[in-house]
């Protein structure tokens, strides 16, 4: 499963629940089968439909296909493991003060009904964001001003001094100012026919499959190799393995003996860190506001055990820095004890929760007034992972007289109880987004700690704390790295200290290879990118594949 097939109220709850979906080990389900792509295609297991496809290719619906990112670009995109910025529609961007963003616009670059593409689109593509609300997901108007071009650079005023906006900026599709000037309703607009910039345009479409065509007016067509895309709409994981996918995004259960099982000689896998899978403590509510009691549950844990059941050892357990390693090992702040990780201490535990008011009563751990212990985590139904690690949880607590019982809404009433805060412990995941800043600042911003039964986007514990915010504005105020690194450092000791969540395990990103078409896939020896088969990640893959043997 994929994020690209739900979002939320605005564009932090993309991020959010992208965030959610993406490490969750769940896989496509839809029942059917799809022929092997033909020599020359590339078979990828990244759309499904529920049960048949939508024709929607309107960049900027929740609903898009999939396919709809392999055919537009943005201006710059962002490799999310490690936050690397590569130029695509835009040679880089430069930011002459914290209000102002210049980005420098490609020239030689034709759509692929072979108009001339220009810094006007660029424009013409922010106005239509700003003209229609509904259409802007990533919030960029939250955050610019004004936008102004001069020439092949389009300059972009903040709203305030704002460093990460550019990250926002650049990842918005650009699409063509000669085509969607004549469109009368672009939220409703479908854009059965795209005309784009990217590596590929639309070929034949069904219910059930659809198919991408390499586009000949491509500006780096040199660096496309597969001719042709085959996403069809059913890809189960006996789909995957018996059809033998070029790629696909998928958990597997026993994964070496499955998908690698299936083809010794060519298939692989790769399951980066995606996100900090990590108990949200509801800090509205007694006792979970007491940052003791907080430290008393993180260290009652065993994380390594949590990982391992829920993940089948394919991730490892998360420290308590907040940072995703070791994508992100050059920014962990060095002074946090054991590099954040924390390693199960039961009488640390039994400190804690004494603090709190909590002691052990016989083989219960009970309040003054001599009640045992006890409150409900709660996790989205159908998630197994996540399932096994809850139970892993309840297991451990119940070790040290804790009673835990669990809860599993479907999918849409779990996010409705994490986002209005209704819950006492809630499984969720952040991070991996790139950006330092994003990352803690969707995790910590009192700005989102909204009155429970109020939705919010991000920061569902509700954590405030008005120090916190004073560094997180500093962060996003300053260009300096070494201020940078100094900012980053203490909002890992935020979340190391006060436990606004509480990390378990690394969500995995669940990319499966074959090579015996197209060589070059990403890898942890060459993370160029991540193995997400959605948003504009797969444009860094399909510009930097080979055909096996050339």
């Amino acid at each position: 499963m994929h994020p690209g097939r739900r979002t939320s109220l605005t564009a932090l709850a993309v991020l959010s629940v992208a965030a959610v979906l993406a490490t969750s080990a769940c896989s496509m389900s839809v029942k059917g089968g799809s022929a092997p792509a033909a020599n020359g295609s590339m078979l990828v297991g990244a759309d499904n439909g529920s049960p048949t496809f939508e024709k929607n290719f309107n960049p900027y619906a929740p609903n898009k296909r999939v396919g709809t990112t392999y055919m537009y670009e943005p201006l710059e995109v962002i490799n999310s493991l490690d936050g690397k910025e590569t130029p695509f529609l835009a040679t880089g961007h430069t930011a002459p003060d914290a209000k102002t963003v210049v980005f420098d616009i490609r020239t030689g670059v034709k759509w692929s009904d072979g108009k001339p593409f220009s810094a006007s689109d660029v424009a013409f593509t922010f106005q239509l964001l700003k003209d229609h609300k509904e259409l802007d997901l990533k919030g960029v108007w939250q955050r610019v001003d004004s936008v102004a071009v001069d020439g092949q650079k389009v300059t972009f005023t903040l709203k305030t001094d704002d460093v990460p906006a550019a990250r926002v900026i650049e990842q918005t599709l650009i699409v063509p100012e000669h085509v969607w000037k004549s469109v009368k309703d672009p939220v409703k607009e479908t854009n059965a026919k795209p005309v784009v910039t990217g590596p590929y345009v639309l070929g034949s479409f069904s219910p059930n499959q659809y198919t991408l065509a390499k586009n000949k007016n491509y500006w780096q067509a040199d660096k496309v190799a597969a001719d042709k895309l085959v996403l069809p709409a059913a890809n189960t994981q006996l789909d995957v393995v018996n059809n033998g996918y070029d790629w696909a995004y998928s958990f597997m259960t026993e994964v070496d003996k499955t998908w690698v099982g299936a083809n010794k000689q060519h298939n692989s896998y790769w399951f980066p860190p995606g996100g900090n899978v990590s108990l949200y403590p509801n800090l509205t509510k007694a006792p979970f506001n007491d940052v003791n009691f907080r430290q008393g549950l993180s260290w009652a844990l065993d994380r390594s055990k949590i990982a391992n059941n829920a993940e089948q050892g394919y991730v490892d357990a998360a420290g308590q820095s907040g940072l995703l390693l070791p994508n992100q090992k050059a920014a962990l702040n060095t002074a946090l004890p054991d590099g954040g990780a924390i390693a199960q201490n039961t009488q640390k535990a039994l400190d804690f929760f004494a603090k709190a008011g909590f002691t052990k009563k016989g083989d219960t751990l009970v309040d003054a007034s001599g009640k045992q212990l006890s409150f409900s985590i709660t996790t989205a139904n159908g998630y197994t992972d996540w399932l096994q690690g809850v139970k892993t949880v309840q297991g451990q607590l119940k070790a040290i007289g804790i009673d835990v019982k669990i809860n599993q809404p479907q999918p849409a009433a779990y996010n409705q109880a994490l986002q209005s805060g209704n819950y006492d412990l809630a499984m969720g995941s952040f991070g991996g987004t790139g950006s330092i800043y994003d990352d803690f600042n969707n995790l910590l911003n009192s700005q989102f700690a909204a009155p429970v039964g109020t939705p919010t986007t991000s920061n569902f514990e509700r954590f405030s704390d008005p120090k916190v915010d004073q560094i997180l504005a500093a962060l996003k105020a300053t260009s300096d790295p070494a201020e940078q690194k100094k900012l980053g450092d203490q909002l890992q000791t935020v979340v190391y200290d006060q436990v606004p969540a509480i990390a378990m395990f690394y969500g995995g990103l669940w990319g499966l290879f074959s090579d015996k078409q197209f060589t070059g896939w990403p890898s942890e020896k060459n993370p160029y990118a991540s193995p997400m088969t959605w948003d504009s990640n797969p444009l860094l893959i399909l510009t930097h594949l080979t055909k096996a043997g050339a």
